[in-house]
């Protein structure tokens, strides 16, 4: 397995692990409709447009099994939130359920610690789904909850919370 920075070209598979993950990670979060709505071809546009659209400091890290396909990715950049005090943010980490538990997630995560840290940031924060079972991962990581706030998905109202670490 490998962490390796992404590029353009890998905007296809992202899309696939990313509809892949949130039908497994969000069954009996978020409703059947909305996740049997998601499309492979809908995402990919999101990620070519993302590609094409990086701001200063953002990146986008796949993590690879040995035949070299794509079975995780995450990325990070700047606090897209002035409201708290972290200056960067994981905006985004999904991994393949057949390849959960196995560090994979910590490599990618730490990926984008490190670019965040070679990039001047000093602390960094996410949302994450009050009901993903990935809350825990990110505690073990050393985050610490520090607030909330309702979003809406597929018609639903869901909480998220926003986790931090004060020092990366």
């Amino acid at each position: 397995m490998k962490v390796r920075e992404a590029c353009i070209k890998d905007a296809e598979r992202i899309a696939i692990v990313h509809v892949d993950s949130w039908k497994t990670t969000y069954k009996g979060i978020i409703s059947e409709s909305y996740l049997s709505s998601l499309s492979v071809e809908k995402r990919t546009k999101n990620w070519l447009w993302t590609f094409k659209n990086l701001n200063a400091h953002e990146k986008i890290f796949v993590a690879e099994d040995r035949e070299g396909n794509i079975i995780g990715f995450s990325n990070g950049g700047r606090s897209r939130s002035d409201e708290f005090k972290h200056d960067g943010e994981l905006y985004a980490i999904y991994l393949l359920r057949d390849y959960q538990r196995l560090g994979i997630g910590t490599m990618l995560f730490n990926s984008v610690v490190e670019s965040l840290k070679d990039n001047g940031y000093s602390s960094m924060m996410l949302w994450v789904l009050r009901d993903n079972p990935s809350v825990t991962f990110y505690k073990l990581q050393g985050g610490q909850t520090f607030g909330q706030k309702s979003i809406s998905i597929g018609g639903y109202s869901l909480v998220e919370l926003a986790i931090g670490w004060d020092s990366i």
